[in-house]
């Protein structure tokens, strides 16, 4: 009895040894971003924007953002490699992560958080020096929420698979559950979602510089009966040359019934300086199948990188925002990000 319990203890000696040679390893990264931001009058007023711009009551336009990373991986007997991460934003926990990379195989990730899946993945591939055209772009100028129009989605939480077939071609599959409130391991949610996100798409390098991909995706798009989905499409396209990239992107969002069916076109150009500077122009246009009225915005971003230390500067004006007439949004932000 007690060599079978020495043998035991020796068994588990050995298999803790052997677990703690498997662990992999921990890292740890982070960042910080300071800004400074200035709307439309509207935007910044907590009353009428007169009568605040006079008392100097129009609200505070400083901010901070800080994010620890915590990243963890091991390898499997096979060679695959097991990674999980997870963000902290201000204490919060802001992304949670878990990827599976099976070598030639592809990779496979799910996302608890915040993470575009498949079609979400290519739904914005315009080349910019700080943020897109619809950053801090709100629905008429008064902070009410909101944002431009078209845009395609593959949902936020849930799978993604990608794999690089060859030098030339990229594919990506995503499935987004239903948006009701995140279950714990173990459990099910309760009612409150609506339908669940699946897309995919394809990337495809047939020349030096010359990217160009489509997708297609379906999701709720904004209604709340799970039987009516929006069917998403998108195709682009990015040509670098020298210190210059171009780019300019398609997409459409269809809707079932009677809703708007949404047309979105942006076009992009970047010119990087040097190694340190870019500048970079982006123009969006949507179309509205219901109405005249075409939403129009535009935006112009800088950057200057030193180190670990890049200097940001973008302003995004739009008109006709949700191609009603009228509506009208500006925002200015400059900032500056630590990375460690």
């Amino acid at each position: 009895m007690k060599n079978w319990k020495k043998a035991g203890l020796t068994a588990l000696a050995g298999s803790l040894v052997a677990t703690s040679a498997f662990a992999g390893a921990m890292t740890v990264s982070g960042s910080a971003n300071l800004t400074y931001a200035a709307e439309t009058g509207k935007q910044d007023s907590v009353g009428t924007a007169i009568s605040d711009a006079e008392t100097g009551n129009e609200g505070n336009r400083w901010g901070m953002n800080k994010t620890v990373t915590f990243s963890g991986s091991g390898e499997l007997d096979n060679g695959w490699t097991i990674s999980v991460s997870q963000s902290l934003n201000a204490g919060s926990t802001t992304g949670v992560g878990l990827t599976l990379d099976m070598g030639d195989a592809g990779s496979i990730n799910y996302e608890a958080d915040t993470g575009a899946r498949g079609i979400g993945k290519i739904k914005d591939m315009m080349p910019t020096a700080d943020e897109d055209v619809g950053n801090g772009i709100d629905v008429d100028g008064s902070g009410t929420g909101g944002g431009l129009s078209g845009t395609v989605s593959g949902g936020s939480k849930g799978f993604h698979y990608t794999n690089t077939v060859s030098d030339m071609v990229e594919i990506g599959i995503g499935y987004a559950h239903k948006s009701a409130a995140g279950a714990a391991p173990g459990g099910a949610t309760g009612s409150g979602g609506v339908a669940s996100e699946v897309g995919g798409y394809i990337k495809l390098d047939p020349m030096d510089g010359l990217e160009i991909g489509f997708g297609v995706g379906e999701g709720p798009g904004g209604q709340a009966n799970a039987a009516l989905t929006a069917d998403y499409e998108t195709i682009y396209a990015t040509y670098v040359y020298g210190n210059l990239t171009v780019g300019y992107q398609m997409s459409e969002v269809d809707s079932a019934g009677t809703t708007a069916d949404d047309e979105q076109t942006r076009w992009g150009v970047l010119y990087a300086v040097n190694d340190e500077i870019s500048i970079s122009y982006q123009s969006h246009e949507n179309d509205d199948s219901t109405v005249s009225v075409d939403e129009e915005a535009r935006g112009i971003s800088a950057s200057y990188t030193s180190g670990g230390m890049t200097f940001k500067v973008h302003r995004n004006t739009a008109d006709d925002v949700t191609n009603t007439a009228s509506n009208e949004s500006e925002h200015t932000e400059i900032g500056v990000t630590f990375a460690f």
